[in-house]
């Protein structure tokens, strides 16, 4: 088989999500281009039996046991659930496409993986003992389990991958999958990212890190990017799917393209184990290699996805780096953080926010920013805020941008068709 070029067109033909927003990918735009909140008081004990500081969360909204089969839930990690609700409507929204398994890939990311799974599986072996473990509890856990079994659903048989790079696990999942249809390999590729997380150990965990927001008296309004009183992040939980295909090969069988995903940049900063680089210089070394990747110029960027958290250092080193990569002057841009709805889905947070810069492309609408009551004088960058705003016609391009600790960047740049 002889490689395709580098050059090889690549589209967006099916989304799928479930998120704290929705239980599809409709209903999770709808709910952001309405400025909705998916955070909310957890209905548990925990902060009374394990003394957490926070008692919220965005969780999901629709449960996969009202989509999925018992026995389906029985042997998946929830991480899995999620993953597989959202596989499945991104093909079924893709047209199921007639494809040989040996040219379909799948690329599903987790930053944690099977946390559920894991503590369950302790907890039973210290109050249970050995003979009580569940069979499947290693495939369970595994992080690569989303992958496989998006792989095994739809048989793809090109490769089925799981990067793991923190919050940025989602976005790097969808570069791979442009390089594998790229570099030849596959003609469509399932790909995006999954978590589920919101248990007593990682909110402790996050807790103890001092990123989390304390707001525990108004979770809808606790996630507020840009704003001066922000105080950390919401944790959330979910997936997003997106299914990419060759251009050429989206349009034999005459699909619907929502958008190409046309350029990824990758890059790691080598400066903290949770900190940004506080120059900016790896996250502007990744927007300015997806861009060179795509073909474009700073100048062409009209909307960028940040990555957003609410965080009182993160969010302002991202701005300044967006300002730094447009010369210092970013008036042109409009700039959204749509965490601040649906809070921080971790390694799924890249490829919801993917399908978001997709649909804003596709509709040419920015989706808002919620809760910026007073925008940090620093920001710089317009904001969307309240409502969402019109992109321009013609040609729009516009940047997905993902961090993780460890100091991953990816970007990526997302074209109309």
């Amino acid at each position: 088989m002889t490689a395709a070029p580098a050059s090889r067109d690549v589209v967006v033909t099916g989304l799928g999500a479930t998120t704290p927003l929705g239980g599809d990918a409709p209903s999770t735009w709808a709910a952001a281009l309405a400025g909705e909140s998916g955070a909310r008081t957890l209905e548990n004990d925990w902060a009374e039996k394990y003394g957490l500081p926070v008692t919220f969360a965005a969780t999901i909204k629709v449960t996969p046991d009202q989509v999925l089969s018992r026995p389906e839930t029985k042997r998946m990690d929830p991480s899995t659930q999620y993953a597989m609700v959202a596989a499945r409507e991104a093909w079924q929204d893709a047209g199921a496409p007639e494809v040989d398994g040996e040219r379909l890939g799948a690329v599903v990311s987790s930053g944690i993986g099977g946390i559920w799974t894991t503590l369950d599986g302790w907890d039973t072996l210290k109050e249970r003992g050995a003979r009580r473990m569940l069979p499947m509890t290693v495939p369970m856990l595994m992080p690569n389990s989303p992958a496989a079994y998006v792989s095994l659903e739809l048989g793809a048989k090109a490769g089925a991958h799981a990067l793991v790079s923190a919050c940025a696990s989602g976005a790097e999942a969808i570069g791979y999958g442009l390089d594998m249809i790229r570099a030849g390999r596959a003609d469509v590729v399932v790909c995006g990212g999954t978590e589920a997380t919101i248990h007593p150990m990682p909110i402790a965990a996050f807790a103890a890190s001092r990123t989390l927001s304390l707001r525990n008296d108004d979770p809808q309004r606790a996630s507020r990017p840009y704003d001066v009183d922000r105080d950390g992040f919401v944790i959330g939980e979910g997936a997003a799917i997106v299914v990419l295909e060759s251009a050429e090969h989206a349009a034999a069988r005459g699909a619907r393209v929502y958008a190409r995903i046309a350029g990824v940049g990758l890059s790691s900063d080598a400066y903290h184990i949770t900190s940004p680089d506080p120059e900016g210089t790896g996250q502007v070394s990744a927007m300015r290699r997806s861009l060179e990747d795509a073909g474009v110029t700073s100048r062409d960027v009209v909307h960028v996805n940040a990555h957003a958290t609410s965080t009182k250092v993160g969010d302002l080193t991202e701005t300044a780096s967006i300002r730094s990569l447009m010369g210092g002057e970013a008036d042109h841009v409009r700039l959204s953080a749509t965490k601040s709805m649906t809070g921080h889905l971790l390694g799924g947070a890249g490829a919801l926010e993917t399908l978001f810069t997709v649909k804003a492309v596709h509709e040419r609408l920015a989706p808002p920013t919620i809760n910026v009551e007073n925008p940090d004088p620093e920001l710089q960058v317009p904001l969307v805020r309240a409502t969402p705003e019109k992109l321009p016609d013609g040609d729009v391009v516009a940047l997905n941008n993902s961090f993780g600790f460890g100091g991953h960047n990816v970007a990526l740049t997302v074209t109309n068709a």
